[in-house]
C-alpha cells in the first residue's frame, strides 16, 4: 500500500434513494430539490416493490465546515475557518484562512471554540470512547502532526518522542491511541501523555495499525496482508486477507470491516475478527466513509461504481439484519462518516478540493 492511498484515505469520511439494494434507475423517478449552494437529486421509490429498511426524515446542510464527530445528540466537533487570526502567511496558502477546533451546537447554533492557532490548520477532531479527549491533526504543508487535547482542561500534547520519532498515523482502541511511528513498528499512547513502542514489532515497517481486545491487526507496506499480533501471547499469526487498506472494529469487538483493493476495485468485507464468516457488502472503483451505527445494525459507507458504461457515487446504508443496502445521498465523494449516539442521525463531510461541507441525515 503506498502512502497515497493512505493519505486520501484520510480525506477521505440529499438525498434519500429510498430503494432496497443497489438498483437501478429511471429518469421519471428522479426529482431535484434546490438547497443553498447545492442541487440535489432525489429518487424516488413509488415504483419499488420492496419496503427500504432505511429512510431518512430529513437532511440539514452546513457549508464550510468539516464535522469531525459527535460529542452527543446535539453536539458535534468541528473545523471551520477562524477568520479573526487572519491568512495564513505561507505563499502557496495565503488566500486561505487557518482552521481551528470547536464545538457545535445544533440546536443554538453556537460555537464554542477549543483551539486555535496562527498560520496552523487543526481538523480531524476524534473522540476517545469515553468522550474525555480528542485525537487531531496540526498541519499547513506535508504530513500531519498527531494530537491529543483533555476537553476538561484544553491542555494538549504531541503523538512524539525519542521512542517513535513522531505517529505516522493514529486512532483510538478505545481510550488509547495506536498508531505507526515513524520510526518503525507501533506505538501505543494514554490519554494522560504515556507514549511507548510496541514490543514485539519493532523491526516492522508498519502500514496499518489498529487494536482490537488484545490484538494488534497490521499489516506493512512491503506485504498488504492482514496479520494480528496477541500481545498477551506474543504470537504472530495471518488471516490471509490480502491488500487491506482499513479495517474499522464494530462496537463489540467480535466483527470488524475490512476494506480491500484489487487494481482499480475496492471491496467492503464483513467478518468475524479472526477473519472468518466473510461477507463482501459492497464493490467499486473508489470506497471510503465507512462507519457503524452504536447499535451494530448498520453499517455507513460512500461508493463509487461503474454502472451501465458510467460512474455512479453516493452514500448507502447496509442493514447487517437484513442483509440489504438503501442508498441515501447521490453524487457524494471524498466523504466521510459517523453515526451520532442514537443511531438515528448520521453525518457525512465531504471535501470538494477547496473546503469542507457537511450534511446530517436524520433516519426514521
Amino acid at each position: 500500500m503506498k502512502n497515497s492511498k493512505f493519505i486520501s484515505s484520510i480525506l477521505v469520511a440529499a438525498l434519500v434513494i429510498t430503494f432496497t439494494g443497489c438498483g437501478k434507475s429511471e429518469d421519471n423517478n428522479k426529482v431535484t430539490i434546490k438547497e443553498p449552494g447545492k442541487s440535489i437529486t432525489v429518487i424516488d421509490n413509488d415504483t419499488k416493490e420492496e419496503t427500504p429498511t432505511v429512510t431518512v426524515d430529513k437532511i440539514d446542510r452546513y457549508e464550510n465546515i468539516n464535522i469531525t464527530d459527535w460529542l452527543d445528540k446535539e453536539t458535534v466537533i468541528v473545523s471551520k475557518d477562524n477568520e479573526s487570526l487572519g491568512k495564513l502567511s505561507l505563499a502557496e496558502l495565503s488566500d486561505s484562512y487557518p482552521k481551528s477546533l470547536y464545538l457545535y451546537n445544533l440546536t443554538t447554533k453556537e460555537y464554542k471554540l477549543l483551539k486555535e492557532q496562527k498560520d496552523t490548520n487543526l481538523s480531524g477532531g476524534v473522540l476517545s470512547a469515553d468522550k474525555k479527549h480528542l485525537l487531531y491533526t496540526e498541519f499547513t504543508l506535508g504530513d500531519p502532526a498527531f494530537y491529543v487535547m483533555n476537553l476538561d482542561t484544553l491542555k494538549t500534547f504531541v503523538l512524539q518522542n525519542e521512542s517513535i520519532a513522531g505517529a505516522m498515523s493514529a486512532k483510538w482502541a478505545d481510550n488509547e491511541v495506536i498508531g505507526a511511528a515513524y520510526i518503525g513498528g507501533a506505538y501505543t499512547a494514554t490519554a494522560s501523555g504515556d507514549i511507548s513502542v510496541v514490543k514485539g514489532l519493532e523491526e516492522e515497517s508498519l502500514f496499518l495499525v489498529d487494536r482490537i481486545n488484545d490484538k494488534i491487526y497490521y499489516n506493512t507496506s512491503s506485504d498488504e496482508t492482514l496479520k494480528v499480533y496477541d500481545t498477551a501471547t506474543k504470537e504472530k499469526s495471518s488471516l490471509e486477507l490480502k491488500s487491506v487498506s482499513d479495517i474499522i472494529p464494530s462496537p463489540d469487538k467480535n466483527q470488524m470491516l475490512v476494506v480491500q483493493y484489487n487494481g482499480s476495485k475496492q471491496s467492503l468485507l464483513l467478518t468475524d475478527i479472526d477473519g472468518s464468516n466473510q461477507k463482501t457488502i459492497a464493490e467499486g472503483t473508489e470506497l471510503g466513509g465507512v462507519s457503524w451505527s452504536p447499535d451494530q445494525r448498520l453499517i455507513a459507507y460512500n461508493l463509487q461504481a461503474d454502472v451501465n458504461g458510467s460512474s455512479a457515487k453516493g452514500l448507502s446504508i447496509y442493514d447487517v439484519l437484513t442483509g440489504t443496502s438503501t442508498q441515501i445521498a447521490v453524487d457524494t465523494e471524498n466523504a466521510i462518516t459517523a453515526f451520532g449516539p442514537t443511531g438515528k442521525e448520521l453525518f457525512f463531510s465531504e471535501y470538494n478540493g477547496t473546503q469542507w461541507n457537511s450534511s446530517i441525515i436524520y433516519l426514521k
